[in-house]
């Protein structure tokens, strides 16, 4: 847990860091949106995430942040990638494109269920280093800025934006608050004979239920200090707020929003065309 970085905020002073957060929200929907669109072959998939696995570690590297902190982030997820490859492989597609995997006594394993489970893994890969890359160059504040910023259409209907985006950005920030918690409390249980990796399923689940309730505790006690702070300080959302800082829009700024709506573009055509790259290229690959 303490290698996980999804929603730290990296203070350095990039290109990425001084672009205006409103882009870079836009930008991260547009990649995300992109990610989930799916091409014709599993030739063009692995192509694409390749291309844009490139792209976003430019970001990441741009940012300081290392990609061994994105592979430390996605542990947690390789329970459930398991979990997905044991469906495809039980449940298998109607329509088989790679050859049997192997035939066991009649059970045939066919090599797409391993590239379905890949391309899933890909897709949740590619949206944390999205999503990381726009936690780890913008602050806290700012995003809470730019949040409230696109939902204030929505006060015609008197949707509460600055309250939803507030509620998001502090969601966020306190994402790896609740990680060092979890850390600090598994160290102590641990040294009081806790043991959570050994033992029986009972002993494990006592040993969880020995970290859920302190972090709850935890949790609730920095919500408490964090209204408290809030309150003493005067923070009214209903209230006609100022600006130390205004976001200012500059046109340089709309290069990588292009860059993005271009990817997004692009995948679409390819997508809705079914179009195959490598095959109009004379490459014969699945």
């Amino acid at each position: 847990m303490k290698n996980f970085t999804l929603g730290k905020y990296v203070p350095y002073d990039s290109w990425v860091h001084r672009l205006d957060p409103r882009v870079k929200i836009a930008g991260t929907i547009l990649l995300m949106v992109a990610v989930f669109f799916p091409l014709a072959t599993y030739a063009m998939s692995f192509a694409f995430a390749g291309v844009l696995f490139l792209l976003i570690s430019f970001l990441l590297v741009s940012t300081r942040t290392p990609i061994s902190s994105v592979l430390s982030s996605l542990k947690s997820m390789w329970v459930m990638i398991v979990f997905l490859l044991l469906i495809y492989v039980l449940v298998p597609k109607a329509n088989h494109v790679l050859p049997i995997a192997w035939n066991l006594n009649g059970w045939i394993v066919y090599w797409d269920s391993f590239a379905e489970a890949g391309k899933i893994f890909l897709r949740l890969f590619m949206m944390v280093m999205i999503t990381m890359a726009l936690t780890s160059s913008t602050k806290p504040l700012d995003l809470t800025y730019a949040l409230e910023w696109y939902l204030t259409p929505l006060k015609v209907i008197h949707f509460p934006a600055a309250e939803v985006a507030m509620t998001i950005s502090i969601a966020l920030r306190f994402i790896p608050t609740l990680l060092d918690d979890a850390t600090r409390v598994m160290k102590a249980q641990a040294s009081r004979g806790v043991d959570m990796e050994r033992g029986k399923l009972v002993t494990k689940i006592v040993g969880l239920t020995s970290l859920i309730i302190p972090l709850f505790v935890s949790a609730f006690m920095r919500s408490e200090e964090l209204a408290n702070a809030m309150e003493c300080r005067g923070y009214d959302p209903r209230k006609k707020r100022t600006r130390y800082r205004k976001m200012r829009f500059n046109v340089l700024h709309l290069i990588p929003l292009i860059l993005s709506a271009g990817i997004l573009a692009g995948t679409i055509v390819l997508s809705v065309m079914k179009i195959d790259l490598f095959a109009l290229m004379g490459l014969n690959l699945l």
